[in-house]
């Protein structure tokens, strides 16, 4: 494993008083140099907002710039597969439900393995979806949505920013919970899918709460559920899924902190000890709170079990719903 010339003049000098320097002395040799960022996704959205929040508090505790570098295309996978190669010791990636719980199982083939290539650092933020019908739609919950659509099976729609997007997982989730048929009808991207669930041209839609919080308020759609595992609250009198009949049930997009597997473990320490403490910060739980969304935080550990048990729930419903990349 390549080490910095710090480090290899710091364990030189350590031999040379006739002892080795202590892992602890390595952690906080690192970082050398700034730590790239990447994000797999164009900016704007929930993806930037959480991981500038994360970046600008790290950056204070680790004494070197943490800075953000967009990446987007083919769903996350050309950044995902650039980081995956990555030896400097000083680039890390944004996971996020779609690369690390959906991908694997969306894509016949992927230029890289999740759980081999990468190491999963800290969970940072969850962004809760929330189920929408236009004002045209009778349901004023979700028992009544569910009821209309097994009366008319099919006949219903929904709309989401494209095929595999979070928006068309969470509805394909419902409707395997639910056992319903509603149709679906995909778009490039959450502007337009808003544009005509805005218009009333689409009956349904699940969208991150950042993007459509302003609507809701504003009386322009109807929140029948949120899938937030504790009610938001931006959205006191609005109950989740899971208080709606469906125990247990959560539909968050995530985000949290990975490195490429060849990042030496005190690194890794040292990072998943520094997003916990950023993600904490009043600074950040004040941008999240703005954008809906939730600071979590937690070790590698917690994060590697997480990862395992997303994948074993959408597999399922990528399998069961037949969803396969465009």
């Amino acid at each position: 494993m390549p080490h910095t010339r710090r480090t290899f003049l710091g364990a030189a000098g350590a031999c040379a008083m006739g002892g080795l320097l202590p892992a602890r002395a390595f952690a906080q040799a690192w970082p050398t140099k700034p730590i790239r960022f990447v994000v797999p996704f164009a900016p704007g959205g929930s993806s930037e907002i959480i991981a500038r929040s994360a970046a600008v508090e790290m950056a204070k505790t680790l004494g070197q710039n943490v800075f953000v570098d967009n990446k987007p295309g083919a769903s996350g996978n050309i950044a995902m597969a650039e980081v995956a190669r990555a030896t400097d010791q000083h680039t890390i990636i944004l996971g996020h439900i779609g690369t690390l719980a959906v991908n694997p199982y969306m894509f016949d083939r992927l230029p890289y393995d999740v759980n081999r290539d990468f190491r999963p650092v800290s969970l940072l933020a969850k962004v809760p979806s929330l189920y929408v019908v236009n004002p045209g739609v009778p349901a004023k919950n979700l028992a009544e949505f569910i009821a209309m659509a097994k009366a008319r099976p099919g006949m219903m729609n929904y709309g989401s920013a494209g095929n595999g997007s979070a928006g068309h997982l969470a509805m394909e989730y419902l409707k395997m919970t639910a056992n319903i048929f509603i149709t679906h009808i995909p778009y490039k991207g959450t502007g337009p899918q808003l544009t005509d669930l805005l218009a009333g041209r689409l009956e349904a839609a699940s969208v991150g709460a950042s993007a459509i919080l302003q609507h809701i308020k504003a009386g322009k759609l109807r929140c029948i559920a949120t899938g937030s595992a504790q009610r938001l609250p931006q959205l006191p009198d609005v109950p989740t899924v899971a208080e709606q009949g469906f125990p247990g049930f959560e539909m968050t997009q995530w985000y949290g902190i990975l490195a490429p597997a060849s990042m030496a473990q005190a690194s890794i320490d040292r990072l998943a000890g520094d997003a916990q403490t950023a993600m904490k910060s009043h600074a950040a739980l004040e941008r999240l709170n703005l954008d809906a969304a939730q600071s979590v935080g937690g070790s590698p550990a917690q994060f590697v079990q997480f990862i395992g048990q997303e994948q074993k729930r959408w597999k399922q419903v990528v399998e069961r719903a037949r969803i396969k990349a465009e």
